[in-house]
C-alpha cells in the first residue's frame, strides 16, 4: 500500500464558472439533472460598487485527513481507505441520518434514495486509484487539478511564489 493523500485544488484564478466539471460528474455518475451535486462551483462576491471582484471555486468532498463524517456514522457506512485516502461511502450500510452532513465542515454530503452521496474520485465509475477523475478532463481552463497532496502543495508553492513575486519560497515552506 502506497499510503499517498490524494486530493483536489483549484487555481481560481482559472475557473470561468463554465459548469463543465460539475456537469462531467453528473454525466460520468450517472446522477440526474436537479438531484444531488458532487461537484459544485460556487461564486464569492468581494468588495463594493464599483469595485466588485468575482471569484468561483469548484468544491466537492474534501477527502480529508480525519473526516468528521465517517468519525460520527453510526452505521460505520463512511470509511477513508488506507491506500489513497479516498473517502467513501458504503450505501448498503448508510441509513440517513444525516449524522454526516451536520459533522462535515464543508456542508458536502448529500442525500438521495440510495442515502447519503459524495464525490468517490470516480472510483464507483471505474477511475482507478491515482488515476484523472472526470470533473479533471473536462475542466477546459486547466482550473482544477488532481493529485497527491505533495504534488498539489508544490503547485500552491508555484502559484504563491508568482502571486508574491519573488524568485523562490524556502524548501521548508514547500513541504
Amino acid at each position: 500500500m502506497s499510503n499517498q493523500q490524494y486530493g483536489f485544488y483549484t487555481d481560481t484564478s482559472r475557473c470561468i464558472t463554465c459548469m463543465a466539471c460539475a456537469i462531467a460528474c453528473k454525466q460520468w455518475n450517472g446522477i440526474k439533472a436537479g438531484t444531488v451535486a458532487r461537484r459544485k462551483v460556487h461564486t464569492i462576491d468581494t468588495g463594493t460598487f464599483p469595485n466588485v471582484t468575482r471569484t468561483f471555486i469548484s468544491m466537492n468532498c474534501m477527502h480529508c485527513s480525519q473526516p468528521a463524517c465517517a468519525l460520527v456514522c453510526p452505521a460505520g457506512a463512511i470509511s477513508k481507505r488506507e491506500e489513497d485516502g479516498i473517502v467513501v461511502v458504503d450505501k448498503d450500510r448508510c441509513i440517513g441520518c444525516k449524522y454526516c452532513f451536520f459533522a462535515c465542515p464543508f456542508g458536502i454530503p448529500q442525500y438521495n434514495e440510495d442515502g447519503m452521496d459524495k464525490c468517490d474520485c470516480c472510483l464507483g465509475n471505474g477511475v482507478p486509484s491515482g488515476g484523472t477523475p472526470h470533473c479533471i478532463t473536462a475542466c477546459p481552463t486547466g482550473a482544477l487539478k488532481y493529485g497527491t497532496t505533495s504534488e498539489l502543495s508544490e503547485l500552491v508553492a508555484e502559484k504563491t511564489v508568482r502571486f508574491i513575486g519573488v524568485e523562490s519560497l524556502p524548501s521548508s515552506v514547500v513541504t
